[in-house]
């Protein structure tokens, strides 16, 4: 009976193993071709249609221009593209502290970038796109709203980069259209920060990446 017993808790403890391990996995396995940058320390929870990670603090992207610093640190989940494509995706986050963002970037390498999403400053979500070719600069629409999500969508073709942003899902809105290098393999993916001292969450949903003419 005892012996019964003991391989009975045995196989219930398998059992839990493998569920955690399948929970954990889900998110890299349902990705295959999606890769880290600067993974954050407490692993990305979800799958392919939704998924939340906390962002670390002291996290940023930016070259030199006003704060005289480089960053290079945030968390980025990226898959690499060629050629002229549209990523897209729906973004909520727990903004609380200056310059807390999260968004999407298209990215070449360390000085060849742009992100856009929200950025967090003095209490207001700004729509927010910075554009790095050796030096970032930075622009932004006011949301005195908070509105608890944005939808965007980011066109690579050509020699540009196109940026739309919505509150709805439905109506969308141009915020940047920018020079960004072509005939090069890009790293396309989301991507959030947080600079100060305290980490948010933030939750990806629907994201893909197609390719256009």
């Amino acid at each position: 009976m005892k012996t019964s017993f003991n391989v009975h808790n045995k196989k219930i403890k398998l059992t839990a193993m493998i569920c955690l391990f399948a929970l954990t996995g889900a998110f890299a396995q349902s990705n295959p071709d999606m890769k880290w940058f600067n993974k954050p320390t407490k692993a990305a929870e979800g799958n392919a249609q939704k998924f939340t990670f906390t962002v670390d603090p002291g996290t940023d992207y930016w070259q030199v221009t006003h704060y005289g610093f480089k960053r290079d640190n945030g968390p980025f989940y990226y898959q690499e593209m060629a050629g002229n494509f549209e990523a897209s995706v729906k973004i909520t986050g727990s903004y609380h502290e200056l310059f807390h963002q999260a968004g999407l970037m298209v990215r070449i390498d360390e000085k060849n970038w742009i992100k856009t999403g929200i950025e967090y400053v003095d209490g207001v979500q700004n729509i927010s796109a910075v554009v790095t070719r050796e030096v970032s600069d930075w622009s932004v629409v006011p949301r005195h709203d908070s509105p608890k999500s944005v939808w965007l969508k980011l066109l690579r073709k050509g020699d540009y980069v196109e940026i739309k942003y919505s509150f709805d899902g439905q109506k969308f809105d141009m915020l940047r259209l920018a020079y960004f290098p072509p005939d090069v393999k890009v790293e396309i993916g989301m991507v959030a920060a947080a600079p100060g001292k305290l980490s948010f969450p933030v939750t990806f949903e629907n994201f893909k990446v197609e390719a256009v003419k």
